[in-house]
């Protein structure tokens, strides 16, 4: 006997049955709805990119580390996307000639990276991608923090439970340079020590410190300036202030919007000033959920014009732990509201034209696809969640009705059928006991 193959998924990622996917497009479409409020429009790309441009910007980790590649029958080295910012860099550059910059953008993609599965992450995620291209300006920033608070309070949650942090890398590069003295080609792996500050001890730090030739003064330094929060920005040199557009940001009526931290700093290569993360602040899940930041020039991969932007992406893994974590989940929505049941074969056609008055009035409405007892029948009903049932049998039928029953309360009557549909409702919007 041939051995049967397994029924579980690859390592890190997901089967979605219907009621999962239920709770996850009321979750996901509201935040639809607060972006396209924005002006946004949806776009989408391939799943398979070029090596190359992962390789060039997403950062190590992610090129090294994270990456599913492939090489085709071409012999062209792909990867399966871990991101989208890239591909959304690449699009715009393709189609530059037909885009009145700036341009806001959104997607709804699936990602892959290969990491160990645990809590907040997997290696298969679906993530909303926001992007502005095309503009330096400060104004972008507002909006998309502006965009975020909105997309939060859709999803029920206030603004004591998460929080949104922003950090600059112009003003982590001075901080580096001019303050802890750190040469310049080791740079970017102090950053990244940085960028990993709350996720291991003082000891762990210093130790990884050492290795990057800090001294210890030089790593007590590091510490003292950067938790000194705001105190950092006259810390820095005047030029520098001037060129961040955090330092703007805090001077507007925008500050409101967002709490300055110097410790973030995002893990990808192509942030290039500000950086931001929405944290989860509930004691058991006290953790980034999603981030993004701004690029001086992303599509520079890809065109000689340079196009600036500024975008974050908020993967469902972290998003649904929250939601769950503070009671926020909805519950998954029934598969249909009413079921249509003949009472024998004969009736086919009459319960196929109920079924079609009750979706024209919008009711969510199944039908059987085989002949079954109406017991078995109602435990289908059940199963799917329906509240009503409706019946069409011969009796009822020689005096143009059904029977239309709340599955809810198990109340029963004789309806005609001109009157089904406002029957039908009426009982989808009264309260179930």
């Amino acid at each position: 006997m041939t051995d049967l193959l397994p029924t579980t998924p690859y390592r890190g990622t997901r089967d979605l049955l219907p009621q999962e996917m239920s709770v996850r497009q009321q979750f996901f479409h509201p935040l639809f709805e607060v972006i396209e409020s924005y002006g946004f429009g949806r776009y989408d790309g391939p799943i398979l990119e070029p090596v190359e441009i992962y390789e060039a910007k997403s950062g190590e980790e992610i090129a090294n580390q994270q990456l599913y590649s492939l090489t085709d029958r071409g012999g062209r080295r792909l990867a399966l996307r871990p991101e989208m910012t890239p591909s959304a860099a690449r699009m715009i550059a393709r189609n530059l000639g037909g885009l009145h910059l700036p341009v806001r953008w959104y997607s709804h993609v699936i990602c892959h990276r290969y990491e160990r599965p645990q809590r907040g992450r997997l290696r298969e995620h679906w993530q909303i991608n926001v992007d502005i291209f095309g503009s330096d300006s400060i104004a972008c920033e507002i909006e998309l923090f502006e965009l975020i608070h909105d997309m939060m309070r859709s999803l029920g949650a206030t603004e004591e439970m998460w929080a949104l942090r922003v950090g600059d890398r112009v003003l982590l590069e001075s901080i580096l340079r001019d303050i802890v003295k750190v040469p310049e080609d080791r740079r970017q792996e102090v950053a990244s020590l940085v960028d990993r500050w709350a996720k291991y001890p003082r000891e762990k730090l210093a130790e990884d410190a050492e290795k990057m030739s800090l001294t210890p003064a030089q790593f007590d330094l590091l510490e003292e300036t950067l938790a000194s929060g705001a105190e950092v920005l006259r810390a820095v040199p005047d030029e520098v202030a001037e060129r961040s557009q955090v330092v703007r940001l805090l001077n507007s009526e925008a500050r409101e919007l967002v709490t300055f931290d110097p410790f973030i700093v995002r893990g990808l290569q192509y942030y290039t000033g500000t950086v931001f993360e929405v944290f989860d602040l509930h004691p058991e899940n006290r953790r980034a959920l999603f981030g993004g930041g701004r690029y001086a020039d992303l599509a520079g991969l890809f065109t000689k014009q340079r196009i600036p932007g500024i975008g974050f992406g908020m993967g469902d893994v972290t998003l649904q732990d929250f939601l769950q974590t503070h009671g926020l989940l909805p519950k998954p929505r029934p598969q249909a509201d009413a079921v249509v049941i003949p009472l024998g074969e004969a009736l086919l056609a009459e319960t196929r034209r109920m079924a079609g008055v009750l979706r024209r009035a919008g009711v969510r409405t199944s039908t059987p696809l085989e002949p079954r007892k109406l017991s078995k029948e109602l435990a289908a009903a059940d199963q799917l969640g329906a509240r009503v049932a409706v019946v069409v049998a011969e009796d009822e039928w020689r005096r143009d009705a059904v029977l239309v029953k709340d599955l809810a309360t198990r109340e029963q009557r004789e309806v005609p059928v001109a009157e089904l549909a406002d029957r039908v409702t009426a009982v989808l919007r009264s309260p179930a006991p």
